[in-house]
């Protein structure tokens, strides 16, 4: 196998080191294959702005013979004729690999990214967990029997594979998104072409070459790297595909769901958020405030559910932000790779840029800053960004209202519940929220009442294989995760039999 590094005297991973260029070509029926135009580009580590490595800038060409070789894999009996145990066991070795692997990916992904290593390492620990879990589900697909009126007519269903699925990946969690994805559609028995995010190419690339080593046949992994408007767009129009999916944000998911609808294939979108946390009057104050720094501070704010509006009864406001601005002051920001830090930097200047033209525009807007407020540099030279409070906003701003992507969190009084509901459901998103109260009836009333597709109850960001996740309203389309997840990877079919060698009495009336 043509070693991914150029190198001629290593067969291993590409090292993710500041220190010295790599070069990464994509991963294409199971052997790693240079760009069709030759081009590469660089990722850059967030923190210290210094060249990790070189990948291959993918075309419409190298999508091409990726949609290609994925197509072939699917029609091939060696995978298509798998038992779905064997599928299983495929999925389980994968998962064993990962977490074999775990300090590795950690690390490169901590470096691609500026995600906090100790947190990294933490994620490592669970996503093996996702391909254990559908490893589980893989011979549970099924259809069932149908009763019919005439005796004689056998009716059943059965779940099928759809064939090349397509899965475009974000660069805030890229192992785990990509797991979220990947998982289900090989469980389900499709083929897969990755697209990961310019900005973290490496770990999807590992995990295409750990499938491989799995025992995964040629082609059922592949991995395309480069640019949205390039290898993206390209995969997204690809007539070969049967789904697309992609986590990412909303005006993109708009666009792919367009093109999609276009040609009547399915589509997932898990896209943006603007998440509230509400505190009741009668909240573990303590509790909250550390839910609430969970929610917005963790990952710098580069999540889709971070919890970024805060709602706070108007009799626990002034010690709930007293408590978070407090623990926001003193949050460590500076190397992803030290255990001691807790906040790491922006993923790429421009966000770390976005960011600071958020806060600005909610100065402008009225909004006072309590803490944070300006980039940094984390003593690194690279693109961090302060915790920030914000306090004297409303629901109307746009500062409350749009998706920020970083450490920013609006802190909100409010004075009863119905109120509280209203302004929380005052957004074109609803992918998550919290809910903090020792009230058990409020808790399952409120839940019940919240437009979003997750809610916690005294606890943020929990998540699990096995729980379902749906955004709704503009936050996505489709289920990821759980049982539900396979059925978005899969198309069922209804077979009717004639049991009986008769000729019809009446060919002219319906059968049923």
């Amino acid at each position: 196998m043509p070693d991914p590094t150029g190198h001629a005297d290593s067969i291993g991973p590409a090292p993710v080191d500041p220190a010295g260029r790599t070069t990464w070509h994509h991963f294409i029926g199971g052997t790693w294959v240079e760009p069709a135009a030759g081009e590469y580009f660089e990722s850059t580590d967030p923190a210290t702005r210094r060249t990790l490595y070189r990948a291959a800038r993918g075309t419409a060409a190298d999508v091409d013979r990726a949609v290609a070789s994925a197509q072939a894999a699917f029609e091939d009996p060696g995978w298509r004729d798998l038992s779905q145990t064997r599928r299983g066991h495929l999925l389980r070795r994968l998962g064993d690999l990962i977490a074999e692997h775990a300090d590795e990916l950690a690390l490169m992904e901590a470096r691609d990214n500026g995600k906090l290593l100790r947190e990294m390492r933490g994620q490592l620990a669970s996503v093996p967990e996702y391909f254990h879990y559908y490893a589980g589900l893989a011979d549970k697909i099924h259809g069932s029997t149908i009763p019919t009126s005439d005796r004689r007519v056998l009716n059943y269903t059965a779940r099928e594979p759809l064939g090349v699925v397509g899965a475009i990946t974000p660069w805030n969690s890229p192992l785990t998104l990509t797991t979220s994805k990947l998982a289900p559609a090989l469980c389900a028995g499709n083929t897969v072409v990755i697209k990961p995010s310019e900005h973290t190419s490496a770990t999807g690339l590992r995990l295409a070459e750990l499938a491989l080593e799995a025992g995964f046949p040629p082609g059922t992994v592949n991995v395309v790297t480069g640019f949205g408007a390039e290898a993206g767009q390209a995969l997204v129009d690809h007539p070969g595909l049967a789904k697309i999916s992609f986590t990412g944000s909303t005006a993109t998911g708009s666009r792919i769901a367009a093109a999609t609808a276009s040609r009547f294939i399915g589509s997932t979108l898990e896209l943006g958020g603007k998440s509230p946390q509400i505190v009741f009057e009668d909240a573990d104050v303590a509790n909250a405030a550390m839910g609430v720094i969970a929610g917005v501070f963790a990952a710098a704010g580069q999540t889709c559910i971070a919890g970024s509006r805060v709602f706070a009864h108007r009799s626990v406001y002034d010690e709930l932000l007293e408590r978070v601005c407090e623990r926001a002051k003193s949050i460590r920001v500076g190397d992803p790779l030290d255990d001691a830090t807790e906040l790491g930097p922006l993923a790429f200047e421009s966000q770390r840029d976005k960011v600071a033209a958020y806060v600005e525009l909610g100065r402008s807007e009225g909004a006072r800053i309590l803490t944070g407020g300006a980039p940094t540099d984390g003593g690194l030279g690279g693109w961090f960004y302060e915790p920030t409070v914000l306090v004297d906003v409303d629901n109307t701003m746009r500062v409350v209202r749009e998706e920020i992507f970083g450490p920013v969190v609006a802190i909100m009084p409010f004075d009863t519940e119905e109120e509280v509901v209203r302004l929380a459901n005052d957004t074109e998103y609803g992918l998550a929220a919290g809910v903090w109260t020792t009230n058990l009836s409020r808790a399952h009333r409120v839940a019940a009442r919240l437009d979003a597709g997750t809610v916690w109850v005294n606890t943020y960001r929990a998540m699990s294989p096995m729980s379902p996740r749906q955004g709704f309203k503009n936050s996505g389309v489709g289920v990821e995760h759980g049982t539900e997840a396979v059925k978005e990877y899969t198309r069922l079919k209804s077979v009717w039999i004639n049991t009986s060698e008769e000729p019809l009495a009446d060919p002219f009336t319906m059968r049923g």
